[in-house]
């Protein structure tokens, strides 16, 4: 465990609560990230059918999951044994059975088939088949949409949340700086990205990373004006820009970072785009402060982009903590105008200025905590365009 039992009892004593006021009996979690979270689990076996089950009427969550996974659950997680539900290995992709038969019966075998039961229905890992198999096989169970309920929990961030967090931030540095010093003329993506991620997981003399939720995104020249393409054999050639995007991660924790830079001279729209776009960044920063929304940090960037005739269709960014693939965002706040999210201390999210043209794009971002008075970056990095003569 890389919490105290304290932190993960305080955790799922808010889900419960959240429970009780959507008037759910049971909770089936399919969310990765909110399965670490209430239970500390860590593997990767999110590529099968695997989940949480609170209940309120049991002291513990329940992991359910393969049977060759379950000694995953048994090192990283606090769960007592009988709260280790490992389904037969003939469940996996072999139709017309399916895991979640064996979820339903555990349903039906605890005489919760008349429940309410809340289940996580835009969760990438919740397929359409398996709440088939649910509504198939518990007819008398009320089904509800429970998706975010458990996200929302995890928008306010621990200490030792934090601290991991901050890790990351020095994994992410150390990527970014590999980045910097390695792009050259001539020299191929996919060669600086492997050194870019040899940098993310060997970390330094203190500690080492973890695999991202997101992959390494890279792109220069023409592919900089999409978001998010990743590296190519393609070599970098002088007077054209790229965007670089890394997550550092620790403990599941994610700092993503976004940067710029540019080969030979910068033409006078890259160069003043940029400037354009760190003032705008700025200007919203100074609304990250307890009390303020997140509508109020959109309008404080877009307000400056404005006054320069300048476009972002793209929303300029969202909440982060504890990530698995395919993605490091929390899917809760995002800062974009109208979002009412108010701020308040220790949330964390990412601010991404992505200026993504016809032909080609800048990018610049911070992963942000919300202090007690206003706000603390992560990172320690220039945000002005990298120039490489």
């Amino acid at each position: 465990m890389i919490f105290t039992k304290e932190e993960y009892s305080s955790r799922l004593e808010k889900v419960k609560n959240k429970m009780s006021e959507k008037d759910l009996d049971i909770l089936v979690i399919s969310d990765p990230s909110n399965m670490n979270y209430l239970t500390g689990y860590d593997g990767w076996s999110f590529y099968v059918p695997q989940g949480v089950i609170v209940a309120l009427d049991k002291d513990e969550p329940i992991w359910f999951g393969r049977k060759q996974d379950s000694n995953g659950a048994r090192i990283t997680t606090f769960l007592k044994e009988e709260n280790i539900l490992g389904y037969p290995e003939s469940l996996i992709q072999s139709p017309p059975s399916h895991p979640y038969d064996y979820v339903a019966n555990y349903i039906l075998n605890n005489k919760w088939e008349k429940k309410n039961i809340g289940v996580e229905m835009d969760s990438y890992y919740y397929s359409a088949e398996c709440h088939s198999r649910l509504v198939d096989q518990c007819p008398n169970a009320n089904f509800h949409d429970a998706n975010l309920l458990v996200n929302w929990v995890r928008l306010i961030k621990s200490e030792d949340e934090i601290k991991y967090m901050k890790d990351a931030s020095v994994l992410v540095q150390l990527g970014m700086q590999k980045a910097y010093d390695t792009i050259k003329p001539g020299i191929r993506q996919n060669e600086v990205a492997g050194n870019i991620q040899h940098s993310l997981l060997s970390g330094n003399d203190e500690m080492g990373g973890e695999y991202s939720g997101l992959t390494i995104i890279l792109a220069s020249g023409i592919s900089a004006s999409a978001s998010h393409l990743t590296p190519t054999d393609k070599k970098f050639i002088n007077n054209e820009g790229t965007i670089i995007e890394l997550g550092g991660v620790k403990n599941r924790y994610h700092c993503p970072m976004s940067r710029t830079v540019y080969l030979g001279k910068p033409d006078i729209k890259t160069d003043e785009t940029m400037k354009i776009t760190n003032e705008a960044f700025e200007n919203a920063l100074r609304f990250v402060k307890p009390g303020k929304t997140a509508n109020d940090v959109a309008v404080g960037f877009w307000n400056i982009l404005s006054k320069y005739n300048l476009e972002k269709d793209s929303r300029l960014g969202y909440s982060i903590g504890v990530g698995y693939p395919p993605d490091w965002g929390e899917h809760t706040m995002s800062i974009r105008k109208n979002d009412m999210t108010v701020l308040q201390p220790n949330l964390t999210f990412h601010m991404i200025a992505g200026m993504w043209m016809d032909t080609w794009g800048i990018e610049v971002s911070e992963s942000i905590r919300v202090t007690e008075k206003g706000y603390e970056l992560f990172c320690n990095f220039s945000r002005d365009l990298h120039i490489i003569s």
